[in-house]
């Protein structure tokens, strides 16, 4: 190792509640996943504005798209969400571990041997079969707590909700539980992003055939108070989805999915833009100068063109850095300015082409997704390399990295 800077290790506070809440493994080397609390408030701010009337539910699943579930989900109710989401009953428990009191929507019918955690949690389930209907009835009966519940029916998603035609005599189950309130009714809308004409013809019959449910449910004298449809994609694109709640996932974390919805998005949030929330960076622990044509990492894959720098950094692909990254000329910035891998990405770490740069020394900071200098890297970006969505990039990062949350918002809308 050359000698030069001491290199800084990053570890949260344990004493924070919110570094707390996000810590993982992996606290005894320089990687690190920063995630910037304000910018999440941003965004559920301008998410908020442009859907309005319509409430924002902010979908913090998934440990909040893997950017910790508790934080950011602090931070979007202050940018002015009104509601959270999560897919699983231990998702929902972790906010209110940790003090979050706002109503919670569970995706997904439950397990029913998790019906009475969900309960006593006060956590919303949705329900669109009778055993689950049963089961939730019997739990807040024994607790004497009436618990709001909502119904999904699929209109042309086919994965989870009651059949069209099952959702009458589900809506009426609900309805003969006394201790079961009806808050909601929703469905899900795959191609709310969708670039062809198809997708959109498609999206607009399943709101149409929505809306016939819940009017035909209306004519049976059943109504609910909260009506949704829109994930992030169909409030922005499609206006008419917005109903009394809009559940923004992906938008809320600074990305937006498909040309359309950026389009659509950029005539209609008057100027304002969202910022990612995520940057993933670490720092170099070793350099070393090698001739040109070796051959570094597993597999000897690509000869250097020229004699080079080239630098360590401890974070590879169990922390969620795709070896095809690599293949698909992806780099990296160090000191501002785009570094190129000089070999296959391993387990935990990587190494870079620095070229005839000579100033990097250990301690130096790489950023892999974030801003540095002039230079972004995006998740897009990443997603573009490698085939795939923005969403798969920032949950894929691992949980041996710490979240270390910066930039706290101070007050609602900051």
């Amino acid at each position: 190792m050359v000698e030069g800077a001491p290199i800084r290790l990053v570890v949260p506070d344990p004493s924070d509640e919110d570094a707390a809440v996000t810590m993982a493994q992996g606290r005894s080397r320089p990687a690190w996943a920063e995630i910037d609390l304000a910018a999440v408030t941003h965004n559920a701010a301008v998410l908020a504005r442009l859907v309005a009337p319509a409430e924002l539910c902010a979908v913090v699943k998934a440990h909040g798209y893997g950017h910790g579930g508790p934080a950011v989900a602090r931070a979007a109710l202050a940018g002015g969400a009104r509601r959270l989401a999560v897919a699983l009953v231990d998702e929902g428990v972790e906010l209110r571990q940790h003090g979050v009191d706002a109503p919670v929507l569970l995706l997904s019918e439950c397990g029913l041997d998790a019906v009475d955690t969900a309960l006593a949690y006060g956590l919303t389930p949705t329900l669109y079969s009778a055993d689950a209907i049963s089961a939730f009835a019997a739990g807040a009966r024994a607790t004497r707590r009436r618990s709001a519940v909502h119904v999904k029916v699929d209109t042309g998603m086919h994965r989870v909700g009651a059949t069209p035609g099952d959702l009458p005599e589900i809506v009426a189950a609900v309805a003969r539980e006394p201790m079961l309130d009806l808050e909601g009714v929703w469905t899900h809308l795959p191609v709310a992003d969708g670039e062809q004409a198809e997708d959109r013809a498609f999206t607009e019959g399943q709101l149409d055939h929505f809306e016939r449910l819940v009017a035909g449910l209306a004519t049976q004298g059943v109504t609910a108070p909260v009506l949704h449809a829109a994930n992030t994609a169909a409030g922005i694109a499609f206006p008419r989805s917005r109903y009394d709640m809009v559940r923004c996932g992906l938008g809320l974390y600074g990305y937006l999915p498909g040309d359309a919805v950026r389009a659509a998005f950029d005539t209609q949030a008057g100027g304002a833009q969202l910022r990612p929330a995520m940057s993933l960076k670490a720092r170099v622990v070793a350099v070393r100068t090698l001739d040109a044509g070796e051959r570094p990492s597993y597999g000897r894959l690509r000869p250097l063109p020229a004699r080079s720098l080239v630098a360590t950094v401890p974070i590879g692909y169990a922390d969620g850095v795709p070896r095809a990254l690599f293949g698909a000329g992806y780099e990296v910035l160090v000191g501002g300015v785009r570094r190129p891998l000089a070999g296959m990405v391993t387990m935990d770490q990587i190494v870079v082409d620095c070229g005839d740069d000579d100033s990097v020394r250990p301690g130096d900071e790489v950023v892999l997704l974030g801003r540095q200098g002039g230079e972004a890297v995006t998740a897009d970006d990443w997603a573009a390399m490698l085939g795939t969505i923005s969403y798969e990039v920032v949950c894929g990062v691992g949980p041996r990295m710490p979240r270390v949350p910066v930039n706290r918002p101070d007050a609602p809308g900051a």
